[in-house]
């Protein structure tokens, strides 16, 4: 039974300030850890996931994500693992749009690797959601295939259709893979901007213990951009979203082009997200392990003064940036990046 916030509504209250005087405005819930691919990058092949006990229910994360909206988060990105595997998701998309009815929400969206895309999108764009994310890191059937043990290039394919089909903004995400797939990315970012799509490259991030070694599958984003330059004229833009791209247009095909580079240069300076895990942890920070349980302030009173006094309080110790080094034999930290929230 989906009870209302005890919060009185309309009441003015403090906004959420971390120690650097940057202002919390974006949250990222993982709404579960389990998905249905095993990327090379992010989740071993046998991977162990949670038991749904442990796991907030939808009424809880609609609860906490409330509280967040209270304290001036105006954007709300739904992640995962891959979230559109969680059973009964959408209710938890029909409770959260009501924000944007409200105006307190500017933004409801997602990233998924797209394989529900083509069964979920209509309703989502119904429900509001006007872009989404897509992780996507080749356009090569057998790469695909092996880069994500299991996956299907065609469903990926189809459910981005639908998305646009649907009205959704569609924004291809991509890790850039040495050896694997810096050959295709000037091709890559031809298509997605051919399709009117805006891309972004990522560096491979240090999170989780995987099979292999992750310095084998580092591709440092500056030398993908000079062997880029090679083809395309990369403009930098002004475009800063308080997040960790840094923006060009790329001329020959009028489109934008995203850097996300936390190995070769920290984005933290501007950061102003936080994350929540499926099971209610707080992260202050990706490449940090201080967090702050939510879930047992949820579970200890119906009221929302507990949620309210550990959020800020949490708040009040996000560090000022991350430590990820990709030489490390060990991950900066032992969380998986499903388990955080992409």
């Amino acid at each position: 039974m989906w009870g209302p916030r005890t919060d009185a509504p309309g009441n003015a209250v403090a906004p959420l300030i971390d120690p650097f005087q940057r202002a919390i405005t974006y949250l990222r819930i993982s709404v579960t850890d389990r998905c249905d691919l095993r990327c090379v990058y992010c989740m071993a092949d046998e991977m162990q996931f949670l038991p749904k006990r442990d796991l907030l229910t939808l009424e809880e994360l609609d609860r906490v994500c409330g509280v967040f909206i209270d304290r001036g988060v105006r954007k709300l990105r739904i992640t995962g693992g891959e979230p559109l595997v969680r059973r009964d998701i959408m209710h938890l998309f029909r409770r959260l749009s009501r924000h944007l009815g409200t105006g307190a929400l500017d933004e409801l969206t997602l990233t998924t690797n797209g394989t529900q895309l083509g069964r979920f999108a209509s309703e989502l764009a119904d429900l509001g959601v006007r872009r989404v994310n897509v992780s996507l890191d080749t356009l090569d059937p057998d790469k695909f295939r092996a880069v994500t043990r299991r996956g299907d290039l065609g469903v990926v394919l189809d459910g981005i259709a639908a998305a646009r089909r649907a009205g959704i903004k569609v924004k291809i995400n991509a890790v850039a893979l040495k050896g694997v797939n810096e050959d295709e990315i000037a091709d890559m970012i031809a298509w997605a901007h051919g399709d009117g799509m805006d891309m972004t490259l990522i560096e491979v991030m240090p999170l989780g213990e995987i099979e292999g070694d992750r310095t084998e599958q580092f591709l440092p984003l500056s030398v993908a951009r000079a062997r880029l330059e090679t083809r395309y004229t990369l403009t930098p833009l002004p475009d800063r979203t308080g997040g960790p791209a840094r923006y060009v247009r790329v001329a020959e095909t009028g489109g934008r082009l995203g850097f996300i580079t936390p190995l070769t240069h920290n984005f933290c300076e501007s950061c102003n997200r936080v994350r929540l895990t499926c099971t209610g942890k707080l992260y202050m920070c990706l490449g940090q392990e201080d967090a702050a349980d939510l879930r047992a302030a949820l579970r200890a009173s119906p009221d929302n003064d507990l949620v309210t006094q550990a959020i800020v309080e949490a708040i009040s110790r996000k560090p000022k940036g991350h430590d990820f080094v990709i030489e490390r034999a060990k991950p900066a930290v032992p969380r998986h990046m499903s388990v955080t929230g992409g």
